[in-house]
């Protein structure tokens, strides 16, 4: 009998974990424009054709006064990444986590990070505090974390505004940055490499993604996070789908940082933190993944 109740245990297990994080994602409902902190606007899209799939759009105004991004910095004993070693640049930590720590009021997940194993609820890697190896550049405080490299365009801000540079570099000065994996947009469409992606039977695979995407002048700044791996709630958004709401909301440079799993959206209340987006880890909802890098943002309270 104890053997049997061993055995049904595990298998309901992952059931009822499922389950309870189902309960607490964000409702299937649309949202506009509204106001979170001075200079950041939140909105929620839900479409439920051609498959279901919510997007979550935190429209930035990088000029906003008190406005101010912040980035993972590294760790005492980190050792930068070489040609010929495997880094160790930052300490995971959930993004929700780094919020509360360094007391933000908004932050993403940033650069694709290795090793990473992700098995079952207990068995992943890297754990909070564990080392992360960043891949990209990452500026934190204008101190490096993770030096540039070829193919990992970099998100480099300036005061009161932001660029994307294909090169993975920042000009000298610049004081907070972070990478991702493929510029999406380049004056306002979408880039030879991209185009040669549409072609692709992958592309129209639905999946969660992460996206950085600024105006002409650098001064407004898009994030945009789709959440999936969540059927009936939803599966993600394909690439064809992200383009065209970049177009649509003005964007003319975008580039698409970590997704999948480590896509998350954190902001502060007023006595902790709370997770905007129906995050999965180990495919179980409602579970935040550690990550090696976030954006954040210091903001100032809605004035009434």
């Amino acid at each position: 009998m104890l053997k049997a109740g061993l055995i049904w245990s595990g298998l309901l297990l992952p059931l009822m974990l499922y389950g309870l994080g189902a309960l607490r994602r964000p409702p299937r409902e649309a949202l506009s424009n509204q106001p979170l902190f001075q200079g950041i606007v939140y909105s929620r899209r839900v479409e439920a054709r051609p498959h279901p799939q919510i997007v979550h759009i935190l429209d930035i105004d990088l000029t906003a006064p008190g406005l101010k991004p912040f980035v993972t910095p590294g760790f005492k004993d980190a050792q930068p990444n070489t040609s010929s070693a495997f880094g160790q640049e930052s300490l995971a930590q959930r993004t929700s986590r780094f919020l509360q720590v360094h007391r933000l009021q908004v932050a993403v997940n940033a650069n694709y990070f290795y090793p990473f194993r992700e098995e079952t609820l207990w068995d992943y890697g890297p754990k909070e505090g564990e080392p992360a190896n960043l891949l990209g550049l990452a500026i934190s405080e204008g101190e490096v974390v993770s030096l540039p490299q070829q193919g990992w365009p970099a998100l480099c801000f300036f005061p009161q505004r932001a660029e994307i540079h294909a090169s993975g570099d920042c000009p000298q000065g610049v004081e907070q940055a972070v990478a991702g994996n493929q510029v999406l947009l380049q004056n306002g469409q979408p880039t030879a490499s991209v185009q040669a992606l549409l072609n692709r039977p992958e592309s129209e695979k639905p999946y969660p993604i992460n996206i950085a995407a600024i105006d002409a002048s650098g001064a407004r700044l898009w994030l945009i996070l789709s959440d999936g791996k969540q059927p009936l709630y939803s599966e993600g958004t394909t690439l064809q789908e992200m383009l065209d709401l970049l177009q649509t909301l003005g964007a003319t440079t975008a580039v698409k940082l970590d997704g999948g799993g480590s896509t998350t959206l954190a902001i502060a209340t007023d006595t902790s933190s709370r997770v905007l987006n129906a995050v999965i880890h180990a495919k179980a909802p409602g579970q935040e993944r550690p990550v090696g890098n976030h954006l954040g943002f210091f903001a100032e309270p809605v004035q009434p």
